[in-house]
């Protein structure tokens, strides 16, 4: 649990907000926890890690990437540019996520 708070403060900015009106600081707080939720729904079920990687390493190794978008066959394609090394871990997590399908079954606990 403390390491979620921890979580939350450091990589989701929860402490660093504060707004004058109760329902902005209200909603500035559901759309935090929306955004942790998902974050965490991505861990579980593309990385298969549950609380091994935080925010900051995701956004290094998943989402800080160049990309570009070229069209084959009148259909776009994002080329992502990967070192050889990170290509079939970024390929498994692609598979991964091609075959999840709603409703998930998913514990918080």
């Amino acid at each position: 649990c403390e390491n979620r708070i921890k979580e939350l403060k450091d990589d989701f900015g929860l402490e660093s907000f504060c707004l004058q009106d109760f329902w902005a600081t209200e909603a500035s707080f559901r759309f935090i926890m929306v955004a942790y939720n998902l974050m965490s729904l991505f861990r579980h079920f593309a990385l298969n890690h549950h609380n091994r990687a935080t925010l900051k390493t995701l956004k290094s190794y998943c989402f800080a990437l160049g990309a570009w978008k070229v069209n084959h066959a009148n259909k776009q394609v994002l080329k992502i540019s990967l070192p050889a090394k990170k290509r079939p871990w970024m390929d498994g997590i692609f598979a991964q996520i091609q075959n999840i399908s709603p409703p998930f079954n998913y514990s918080n606990a």
